[in-house]
C-alpha cells in the first residue's frame, strides 16, 4: 500500500510539473509575440464583482501601449504615462494629478504590465479550454509565489490561434473577482508622436495636483 501511494505521488508530481511547463511555454509564446509589436491598441470590458459586499461594477475602456508608455481611458478618466511621469486627468473634477508611477507594487497590474505581468512571480498550470464564439481559449492558472499576495489566483485566457490574451480573471483573497475581456486587439497602428505627451496648455483651468 505504501509503495502504491509512493508511486501515485510520483505520478502526480510528474504530471503537475508537465502542466506547469506547458503553461509556462504557452505564456512564453504570448510574451514573445507581444514584444515584437511596435505598439498595441486594446478596447476592453472590465467587471468588478464582490457578492459578499453586493458590489458589481461594469465598464469599458481602451488603452494604447508602446513599450512602458501608455494612454488609458476608463471611467471618464485618462491616465497618461510617458515612461517617467503619470498624469491622471479627471474632466469631471477638472483636476490633473501628476506623479511618478509606482510600477513596482507587487500586486499592481498596471497598463504597461498587463501583457507581461505573468512572466515572474507565479507558478503555472494548464487549466480548462473553452470555445468562445468559435475561438478556442486555453486558460492558464497563475498562483502567486508570494504567500502574502492579495491575489488568490489568476486565470489567463489565451486565444490558441493568435496567441493573444483574450481575458484575465483575477480572484482576490477578499472575495473580489475582477474580469478584463479584450474586445479588440490591434497592433502596429500609426500613432501621433505626441500621444503620450502631456499638453499643459489644454488644462490651464484645471487644478494641478503634483505629488512627489
Amino acid at each position: 500500500m505504501k509503495k502504491l501511494i509512493f508511486i501515485l505521488s510520483i505520478v502526480c508530481t510528474v504530471f503537475s510539473g508537465f502542466a506547469q511547463n506547458k503553461g509556462k511555454a504557452l505564456l512564453n509564446e504570448v510574451s514573445e509575440k507581444v514584444k515584437n509589436y511596435d505598439n498595441i491598441s486594446i478596447d476592453f470590458k472590465y467587471i468588478l464583482e464582490n457578492t459578499a459586499e453586493n458590489i458589481k461594477q461594469e465598464t469599458r475602456g481602451d488603452v494604447v501601449l508602446e513599450g512602458e508608455k501608455y494612454k488609458l481611458n476608463i471611467l471618464g478618466i485618462t491616465r497618461l504615462y510617458d515612461g517617467k511621469t503619470l498624469y491622471t486627468i479627471s474632466p469631471e473634477d477638472e483636476e490633473v494629478t501628476i506623479t511618478t508611477q509606482a510600477e513596482d507594487e507587487a500586486d499592481a497590474i498596471t497598463p504597461s504590465k498587463m501583457l507581461s505581468f505573468y512572466e515572474d512571480g507565479y507558478t503555472y498550470a494548464m487549466d480548462i479550454v473553452q470555445n468562445i464564439k468559435g475561438r478556442k481559449i486555453q486558460y492558464v492558472k497563475l498562483t502567486p509565489i508570494d504567500s502574502n499576495s492579495e491575489i488568490t489566483y489568476i486565470l489567463l485566457g489565451v486565444d490558441a490561434s493568435t496567441k493573444h490574451i483574450y481575458n484575465l480573471i483575477q480572484i482576490g483573497k477578499n472575495g473580489t473577482k475582477t474580469t478584463l475581456t479584450v474586445n479588440s486587439f490591434k497592433t502596429n497602428e500609426p500613432l501621433s508622436k505626441t500621444l503620450f505627451t502631456f499638453d499643459a496648455d489644454k488644462y490651464q483651468d484645471y487644478y494641478i495636483n503634483k505629488i512627489d
